[in-house]
């Protein structure tokens, strides 16, 4: 009963794809999924759920040999982290060979590796060794890459938060904080000598938390309104998070590189938050989020370089219950970790269900994600 039960439901599934929304993620948004929480749904059943979304594109915080197993021929994307407590393990070759062997080259081809982010927001510290091992970190780890030919398919980067910008406004007078100039001159030196991207970590979010009766809901929702007009270089921005990568470009510009393309790899808005977190709700979360996916799905590129689609991932998959901080850290999820959207966006996916039973109702809920996988590439294809 139980696997005639799952099958129905597979074709109520088959009845509700054929209009459903979910393929505008398929058109190149990128998802982080982080797993700080301790009821979230297997990997394996996460591929289920992404696959169904047509998300092809996820970024980790780690190298979590679980998830790149599950996402085995999946056709899936990852970039996969180093996290900080690494960097320095990361100068020395021969950790640095034995972490690429066993994460990544471990995994290829069978699981999609296609870049390292080495740290994330390490200037956001305040650790100056941390910053001193950030650069010959990314290095060592690339010649890893290079030295087992590799480096063709996995790029080298690493994450970075706004912070890291002195000047903001306008976005044409993007510039970098001086007491991270030498390091950040240095690193971008790297990026173009490998032609890896520069990544930031862009929230709107927080600037109108900060000073919500200064800055525009609207603006920072992708909602109408006026704009705002760079005085310098006239352009008009209709949205924060487009003057925030600009700033990002015209400091890097300033530092003497034009080659570099700059790609946001997390962005998002908390669905819930404490008394002090103004805005953290989830119409707004909805708003961002869903505007976003229609920014996307325009292949939109921001005032300053707009031949270039923005390239964006956001944060996050699921809301995480055992994060630090404020409330919001742990609901900036798109989904609870049963499956079940935290609001609506406009798209709609499965999670498969657990099943303990008999052998026969787990034989079918393995032929039920199959033909789940094959229904989501025949409605893409």
């Amino acid at each position: 009963m139980a696997a005639c039960s799952l099958l129905f439901r597979l074709l109520l599934v088959l009845l509700t794809f054929s209009d459903s929304p979910a393929q505008i993620l398929g058109l190149g948004v990128g998802i982080n999924y982080g797993q700080r929480a301790n009821n979230l749904p297997s990997p394996s059943r996460v591929a289920y759920l992404l696959r169904s979304l047509n998300i092809s594109r996820v970024k980790l915080y780690d190298a979590d040999p679980n998830v790149l197993v599950a996402f085995s021929n999946t056709n899936v994307d990852f970039i996969i982290g180093l996290g900080n407590e690494y960097l320095q393990n990361m100068t020395d070759p021969v950790k640095a060979q034995n972490w690429v062997l066993q994460r990544v080259q471990a995994h290829l081809p069978q699981t999609r590796i296609t870049c390292i982010t080495v740290g994330n927001e390490v200037f956001k510290s305040n650790d100056t060794q941390l910053w001193s091992n950030l650069l010959p970190a990314m290095q060592t780890v690339y010649r890893t890459l290079v030295d087992l030919g590799l480096d063709k398919q996995v790029t080298v980067t690493s994450a970075h938060s706004l912070d890291i910008l002195g000047v903001s406004y306008p976005p044409s007078a993007g510039a970098f904080r001086q007491d991270l100039g030498e390091y950040l001159h240095a690193i971008l030196n790297f990026h173009a000598q490998v032609k890896s991207p520069f990544l930031i970590n862009a929230y709107p979010y927080f600037a109108y938390k900060d000073n919500p009766n200064e800055v525009p809901i609207d603006y920072v929702l992708f909602q109408p309104n006026q704009g705002t007009v760079d005085s310098i270089t006239n352009l008009k921005y209709d949205n924060m998070l487009y003057a925030q990568v600009d700033a990002v470009y015209s400091a890097i510009k300033a530092m003497g590189h034009t080659d570099i393309e700059v790609r946001v790899s997390e962005t998002g808005w908390p669905s819930k938050g404490d008394e002090n977190e103004v805005g953290a709700t989830s119409e707004n979360a909805g708003l961002y989020n869903g505007n976003l996916l229609k920014r996307i799905e325009q292949k939109q590129g921001t005032p300053a370089k707009p031949n270039v689609p923005i390239d964006i991932y956001v944060f996050a998959l699921f809301n995480e219950n055992l994060k630090d901080g404020p409330t919001s850290e742990r609901n900036y999820g798109l989904y609870y970790p049963d499956g079940t959207p935290v609001y609506n966006i406009g798209v709609q996916g499965y999670l498969p269900e657990l099943v303990y039973s008999s052998d026969s109702t787990k034989y079918a809920l393995s032929v039920f994600g199959l033909l789940i996988l094959v229904i989501a590439y025949l409605i893409s294809a």
